[in-house]
């Protein structure tokens, strides 16, 4: 009985013994390494290979074949579009919903909200490429419902990714609208709010529901398949929020 037990065991772990490769929006690269590593907790066996940049970079590397098992996107139009065309195996499901923040290594008057973007101080605004990055579009979206866009579009700075946009506003700009989430990793700690940071307000823009899909090329891959259930359990959810995320 001792030796079934001991094969099957091997079995089962022989069955999670695998690589993934997953396609992440950029604003997770901050709280992915904590995730990883709490599921390397469940499966040991599993090694994550992971790749950090906009959502539309890596939907147009999955349509032009890329490798990857599972989308992680910063928005749910991308993955719908790839569940679409058939390129993904699941329905998209939300896993977190990000929100947007101010950020500035200068310290600046937030309580005059979306207004302060307008000063004579702000000569240059970060934020990411509104095309490829759901954070970069959310931000012309508060801009305008803030009446503000028009007046500051010539100031305004492109980056490629969120995690970009993050540099581009502590070292070439005067402010950028950068994922809240990004504010919540180690370095980032020495930025205070209400001093270098603060939330935009959430009313000038819609909600930013972040999806995740298996793709088609992991479909019978029981590897993909524990890290797609890891996302959407308890305690994935738990380090979200703890690096600023909402959780449906």
């Amino acid at each position: 009985m001792k030796k079934i037990l001991l094969v099957v065991s091997l079995l089962i772990s022989g069955a999670f013994a695998d690589k993934l490769n997953v396609a992440i929006a950029a604003n997770v690269s901050y709280a992915i390494g904590e995730l990883k590593a709490e599921f390397n907790k469940i499966y040991p066996d599993i090694e994550i290979h992971e790749t950090l940049t906009s959502s539309g970079k890596l939907t147009a590397q999955i349509k032009n074949g890329a490798p990857f098992d599972i989308f992680m996107s910063a928005n749910m139009k991308f993955p719908e579009a790839l569940y679409a065309d058939g390129l993904a195996v699941t329905k998209p499901v939300v896993y977190a919903q990000g929100s947007l923040a101010y950020l500035s290594s200068k310290q600046l008057d937030y309580s005059k909200g979306i207004d302060l973007v307008t000063g004579s101080d702000i000569k240059k605004i970060a934020i990411a490429n509104p095309k490829t990055a759901p954070y970069g579009k959310a931000a012309v979206e508060a801009m305008t419902n803030g009446k503000v866009y028009d007046k500051v579009k010539a100031n305004l700075v492109f980056a490629e990714s969120i995690s970009q946009t993050v540099t581009y506003a502590l070292t070439a700009t005067d402010v950028g609208f950068i994922a809240k989430s990004t504010l919540y990793s180690d370095k980032m700690k020495q930025y205070k709010k209400g001093v270098n940071w603060e939330d935009v307000d959430p009313k000038l823009y819609t909600p930013i529901n972040q999806g995740i899909v298996l793709l088609k090329k992991a479909e019978n891959d029981p590897s993909a398949k524990a890290f797609y259930d890891f996302m959407l359990s308890e305690k994935a959810k738990k380090i979200l929020i703890a690096y600023g995320y909402l959780v449906p």
